[in-house]
């Protein structure tokens, strides 16, 4: 049933409407990185209203960029709909369902925290760490670190994960991006600064030799990917997610980024290489994703490389939840190839 304001999807389509009993905007359009386009204003019920073709996903984060008569513009989250994911309004569609770990309890561990300094970029940061309460030298550590366990809920899945036996108990490692933008781009200096300072010194804190699994999403999938490479004999298997391994046949829209180029030569060089270090890697991205064609071919690449590669594409876009979501079953599969 079609609500009178809000949102709403069908197999086949997705809906939005805006009440405006007194016509006092001049126009609404829908912003969304998987859809969007211009409401139109329905007299008979007072309301701004927009109809699309449902795009191949089971959910859409948006905002709605609203023009006033007088010039002004402003963009919100839908005033009527409850559900945000941010400062962005989300419409889940009937086939939509959250990660059943969301519900599992949590296993018991502890939180700390690790000065790392990084003399290549002349930088610093701190980690967090989380350890279950099982003894193991086993280690995830994952770009973005704070916004993987705040948005992406990586810490809750660890425990949860662990804690019902699904894979074995390992110790999670939070780091913060610094200079994200200069780092994650493929930086030779902030790979020495992982692979040289940030790993070893974990290490040593966790009295483990293992090498880790790595963990990124979009350009901290990229800088994870551009350490193994360089420096591989610290790494024991990758997780990546909508990696930004930008090629110009694909993504010549991202070439205004000051570190394009970068990034272009450093997948460049995988795309065309005869082989590589290979580790088990498991590669997620969104169906409605700019990167789905390059991180396609990235999958191959490093398969033909004797990588051991999964490749999945989950229905939703370049977002945190969509990352969530997709933990399980890919990393789930990854981390009991690895660990066990």
């Amino acid at each position: 049933m079609e609500p009178a304001a809000g949102a709403w999807c069908t197999a086949t389509e997705v809906g939005f409407r805006l009440r405006d009993h007194e016509h006092r905007l001049a126009g609404a359009r829908l912003e969304s990185g998987v859809t969007g386009g211009d409401f139109h204003y329905r007299d008979e019920i007072r309301t701004w209203e927009l109809r699309l073709p449902r795009p191949a996903v089971q959910r859409v984060e948006y905002r709605l960029t609203l023009a006033h008569p007088d010039g002004r513009v402003e963009t919100v989250a839908d005033p009527d709909n409850p559900r945000r994911q941010g400062e962005a309004s989300v419409l889940c569609c009937p086939d939509y369902r959250e990660p059943g770990w969301l519900s599992l309890p949590h296993g018991a561990g502890r939180w700390r925290d690790v000065y790392l300094p990084l003399p290549p970029v002349h930088g610093e940061m701190v980690a967090r760490i989380w350890s279950p309460d099982l003894p193991t030298d086993r280690v995830v550590v994952a770009h973005d670190g704070p916004d993987y366990h705040r948005h992406g809920e990586l810490g809750r899945y660890s425990a949860a994960m662990i804690g019902a036996g699904r894979v074995p108990p390992y110790h999670l490692v939070l780091l913060p991006p610094g200079e994200r933008l200069e780092w994650y781009s493929a930086s030779p200096a902030y790979a020495r600064a992982l692979a040289g300072d940030v790993l070893p010194k974990i290490a040593a804190e966790l009295g483990t030799t293992r090498p880790v699994v790595g963990v990124g999403a979009s350009l901290g999938g990229l800088a994870m990917l551009h350490a193994q490479r360089r420096h591989p004999a610290g790494f024991g298997g990758l997780f990546l997610q909508s990696g930004s391994f930008f090629q110009p046949r694909h993504d010549r829209q991202e070439s205004g980024f000051r570190r394009y180029l970068r990034i272009v030569r450093f997948t460049g060089r995988v795309v065309r290489a005869a082989d590589g270090p290979g580790v088990p890697v498991a590669l997620t991205c969104g169906t409605v994703e700019e990167n789905l064609a390059n991180n396609r071919d990235m999958a191959r690449a490093l398969r033909d490389h004797g990588y051991a590669v999964t490749f999945a594409q989950v229905p939703d876009a370049h977002n945190w939840t969509a990352w969530r979501d997709a933990l399980d079953p890919h990393l789930t599969a990854l981390l009991q190839k690895v660990f066990n």
